[in-house]
């Protein structure tokens, strides 16, 4: 059953005839009724929260149409409220959209009118309500700092853990493909340790040139090579009070590699061309794309710099482990490129769309993600039913190599997951959420190696 058809319509009109065949006209469609003679009554039903919509006479005793119309809205602007009209309110009823109500059918009304206007209205209310919870989720994770969003098992252990070290002084090493988000790890760490008020120093291992890489990190005096011709202060000492954050560690040249450790183990650095230490107080976090202890067995590594670096491990998970989270992320985004980046209207994301995002592979990770996002806010009101097109799915290839098969089931997989964990792992209120039987859910749970004790807190 979908979300819309158990969503409730409130029904105004002091006519009995009328409310009880327009009640049988939207059961018979499949929609949940709840018929009021009065308006007041029914004003008491409706709060922020209230999933339905209203249809309301305006011509009624007591409290008119557009009265309740005004108190309703006063309590949620966002209620759809639709107006029933007689044919010579048609004016009236104009001026009642204008001042915020959703629709007006005239009556005598067609079924299928009623039907039809109901129908695009819960869809609205449907959007409006979960685009307002994403909100508010992301209002609750809005802590100082950087925020690593995200309700996952994998993203609050992550978040559990960056909490207990981050004020503890200790190195560490941030594992994750790419795109995953590792830089807003270590910034995390930063600014939930008393060294937030230090620098923030970021170096991309990967692209310093080899020659260049000494300088950069060490730095060097006056004339200590041709073209030298001031003192530099290298990124370690820069980052003195504060944090490393040293990115692709991996492709630190070998050489390097000796002195880093070096200046890791007495937390002094020399300038090159200088002879005096200079003395340093810096946390370090290093991030790498690759396993390091297998890099280290090859002889890619320093053994005794990974052994160094990898005093706490913390692993960022790529995007299609956290699916659950993708909703949220998406939202996140566009709300930042709507309103912060590009002064744009943050456009609604229908069921068909989200369900594109589930299904997506994610290749890039949360970088892929805001880049979607980014262009769904600017292309949106062109590609508002073509999601596809704003994924670039020909880009990558992914989604191309995927059967329908696989995307389906991906799918599959992704609303199981998210309907047991929103139960707590209760089969039962999973089975209601899904719509399916209780002995089809536990084969699906089979099929996709699911248990019930993963979700049950």
């Amino acid at each position: 059953m979908s979300e819309t058809a158990t969503a409730p319509v409130l029904f105004i009109d002091d006519e009995a005839h009328i409310r009880l065949a327009a009640t049988q006209t939207l059961e018979l469609a499949g929609l949940s009724v709840t018929a009021c003679e009065r308006a007041a009554p029914a004003l008491a039903r409706i709060d922020r929260e209230f999933p339905g919509v209203v249809v309301c006479d305006i011509k009624m005793p007591q409290m008119d149409g557009l009265a309740f119309m005004r108190e309703a809205l006063a309590i949620d602007e966002d209620l759809p409220v639709i107006l029933v009209t007689g044919h010579g309110d048609i004016a009236m009823a104009v001026g009642a959209m204008r001042d915020g109500a959703y629709d007006f059918v005239e009556k005598p009304y067609a079924p299928e009118t009623l039907t039809e206007v109901v129908r695009r209205a819960l869809e609205k209310r449907r959007l409006t309500l979960e685009n307002r919870s994403l909100r508010e989720e992301l209002a609750a994770q809005s802590a100082p700092g950087p925020r690593i969003i995200g309700n996952t098992p994998a993203i609050q252990r992550l978040r559990s853990l960056i909490h207990q070290v981050a004020d503890t002084g200790a190195d560490v090493l941030v594992h994750g493909e790419t795109g995953t988000g590792k830089e807003l790890v270590a910034r995390s760490l930063h600014e939930h340790s008393s060294r937030r008020e230090g620098n923030f120093v970021a170096v991309n291992c990967g692209a310093v040139p080899d020659e260049l890489i000494e300088s950069e990190l060490f730095g060097h005096e006056a004339g200590a090579f041709t073209g030298a011709r001031t003192r530099r202060i290298g990124k370690l000492e820069h980052a003195s009070g504060g944090t490393l954050f040293l990115d692709e560690i991996e492709s630190m040249p070998l050489a390097q590699q000796v002195q880093l450790l070096r200046a890791l183990q007495e937390r002094s650095v020399i300038r090159v061309g200088a002879n005096a230490p200079v003395p340093l107080d810096l946390r370090v976090v290093a991030a790498t794309k690759v396993d390091l202890r297998q890099a280290a067995d090859e002889g890619r590594f320093r053994d005794d710099l990974y052994y160094r670096l990898n005093v706490v491990s913390l692993e960022v998970p790529p995007l299609r482990e956290r699916r659950d989270d993708i909703p949220l992320l998406f939202q996140h985004f566009m709300l930042v490129a709507g309103y912060h980046r590009y002064q744009r209207e943050v456009p609604a994301v229908s069921p068909e769309q989200r369900s594109a995002l589930l299904a997506h592979q994610w290749p890039g990770n949360v970088r892929e993600l805001r880049n979607v996002a980014e262009r769904y806010v600017l292309l949106g009101e062109h590609y508002a039913f073509d999601l596809d097109r704003v994924l670039d799915k020909t880009g990558d290839g992914t989604a191309a190599a995927m059967s329908l098969r696989e995307q389906v089931e991906g799918f599959e997989r992704a609303l199981i997951e998210s309907a047991l964990r929103a139960e707590h792992g209760n089969i039962s209120r999973a089975t209601d959420a899904l719509g399916l039987p209780r002995k089809t859910l536990y084969d699906k749970m089979q099929k996709y190696g699911l248990t019930r004790e993963q979700f049950t807190e």
